[in-house]
């Protein structure tokens, strides 16, 4: 019976795994056909998987797919090619990987055949990257290639009247004085090459759709965020007066790993007392005293997803007076920025909210002498608002009002450093301002909080996917106190 029951269990997990590679292969088709829709017959769209990253001497950093390369694909190994052409006739996808090298494989493990990258990306027609500059050459010539000559005759007319589009992921343009980068550059060498063409960015095309998750991918969005939250609470666990911040990270990059995450999704933020006002501090060195206020903003990049999780804490488990003092205004700020995040708003409205909010907050504490104006960016230093998924900060147009299936984050935080008033300009009206403050800095310095948390908009409302993790005082001081 138990070794029957063992099998059973094998089954049901392979069944499982099937299932999800399905639902994965199934996605990634719906979105190359959505990609489609944008590009236009006459355009054929190039993306360019990541390059490895030498870490040091011969040790290169752990390979990170690039997010629109995986987004298409699903294929996380260097060296591959897409390409897309909607107008062709049958070969809409030609994907190009590693040919077979069984030496190389031998010190860095398998690459997938052509069948296996079939199997994995749902692209049907495979070609090895030692057959792309020919394949190009070919194309942007007016010559079919593994095909008869009307598979491209789409193509090849915009070609003919100087209509067709070569579509490249490049981003903003560097200044003059900065180097191209590689998207730049290729694009130049195509034009000093080929006619009958233009070269277009196409960056465009995957911020407005990986803006919006599929069905899919907000199922894996919530699995990350069920992982980063269970971190983040083994991490207030291990927080206590004596030991170090790097304990904490250390608990928390465990959970990322005992669940099968990649790894983080960004480095770990742990800062205890005056760290925290280090927004993106990252060394974790410090040891934790009585009394300090510890901020960690974390979270595990988990089947290509991320979300993005900050909790501030008290590492004896009590918040002090002062503490409780700020970190009321900040957890005000948010709930009332959620109350904002509805469909048909803009993430600059949610923003907005916080902003009111701990204006008049730092007011009634007496850290600004007017709430009118811009005094509060002393101690309120960035955005509350962006997106999420495959990246921390994933693409998105900030301007776009909120729909079912975007995901992003909430963050006010305030900051108190006593050198932000030494770091003001001169004038008379600053000196003024030092002046009235100066008694409440002293009361409150030293302290920062953020609170983040990670939401998806749905049709029923608002989802807040890090519910789990403690976020109120009462729930911070009674989860430490059971630890």
């Amino acid at each position: 019976m138990r070794v029957r029951l063992v099998l059973l269990g094998a089954l049901l997990s392979l069944s499982a795994t099937a299932i999800a590679a399905n639902d994965l292969a199934d996605d990634l088709k719906a979105r190359r056909a959505r990609v489609m829709q944008q590009l236009g017959n006459d355009s054929i769209l190039i993306l360019f998987s990541a390059s490895e990253k030498v870490w040091s001497n011969d040790v290169n950093y752990e390979f990170r797919q690039d997010s629109n390369m995986y987004y298409l694909t699903g294929i996380d190994q260097p060296d591959t090619i897409l390409v897309i052409m909607p107008g062709n006739q049958e070969r809409k996808e030609i994907l190009f990987v590693k040919p077979p090298d069984p030496t190389q494989e031998h010190w860095t493990g398998h690459v997938l055949t052509k069948q296996e990258a079939t199997e994995q990306s749902g692209v049907a027609t495979v070609n090895t990257t030692n057959q792309f500059e020919q394949f190009l050459s070919a194309i942007l010539s007016g010559r079919a290639y593994q095909a008869a000559a009307q598979e491209y005759e789409t193509f090849f007319k915009a070609l003919q009247e100087n209509k067709a589009k070569i579509q490249l992921v490049m981003g903003p343009p560097p200044k003059l004085d900065e180097r191209l980068p590689e998207s730049y550059e290729f694009a130049n060498k195509l034009k000093d090459r080929y006619t009958g063409f233009s070269v277009t960015d196409a960056a465009r095309i995957f911020r407005d759709l990986r803006q919006v998750k599929t069905p899919y991918e907000q199922t894996i969005l919530r699995e990350s965020a069920d992982v980063s939250s269970e971190a983040h609470m083994a991490g207030m666990k291990a927080a206590k007066p004596g030991a170090y911040e790097y304990e904490v990270e250390a608990a928390i990059e465990y959970v990322y790993k005992k669940h099968g995450a990649f790894d983080w999704g960004y480095p770990s933020i742990v800062g205890s007392g005056p760290n925290a006002n280090t927004l993106h501090y990252e060394k974790s060195s410090r040891q934790m005293q009585n009394g300090d206020l510890l901020l960690v903003d974390a979270a595990g990049f988990y089947k290509y997803m991320t979300v993005d999780i900050t909790r501030t804490y008290p590492v004896n488990g009590k918040f002090s007076q002062p503490q409780k003092d700020l970190y009321n205004i900040v957890l005000q700020a948010q709930e009332e920025a959620m109350k904002l995040a509805k469909v048909g708003n803009k993430l600059s409205d949610v923003h907005a909210k916080t902003v009111e909010v701990i204006k008049q907050g730092l007011l009634k504490l007496g850290l600004i002498t007017d709430a009118s104006g811009d005094q509060y960016r002393t101690w309120y230093t960035h955005g509350s608002t962006h997106f999420i998924g495959l990246d921390v900060h994933d693409v998105g147009d900030a301007q776009r009002p909120l729909a079912s299936g975007m995901c992003f984050v909430i963050e006010p935080g305030i900051y108190i450093r006593e050198s932000a008033l030494d770091n003001l300009a001169k004038t008379p009206q600053n000196l003024e301002f030092v002046q009235k403050v100066r008694a409440a800095v002293q009361k409150y310095k030293d302290i920062g909080i953020r609170i983040e948390d990670s939401f998806m908009m749905t049709d029923s409302g608002l989802v807040r996917l890090s519910a789990k993790v403690p976020r109120t005082i009462d729930e911070i001081e009674n989860f430490m106190k059971s630890r």
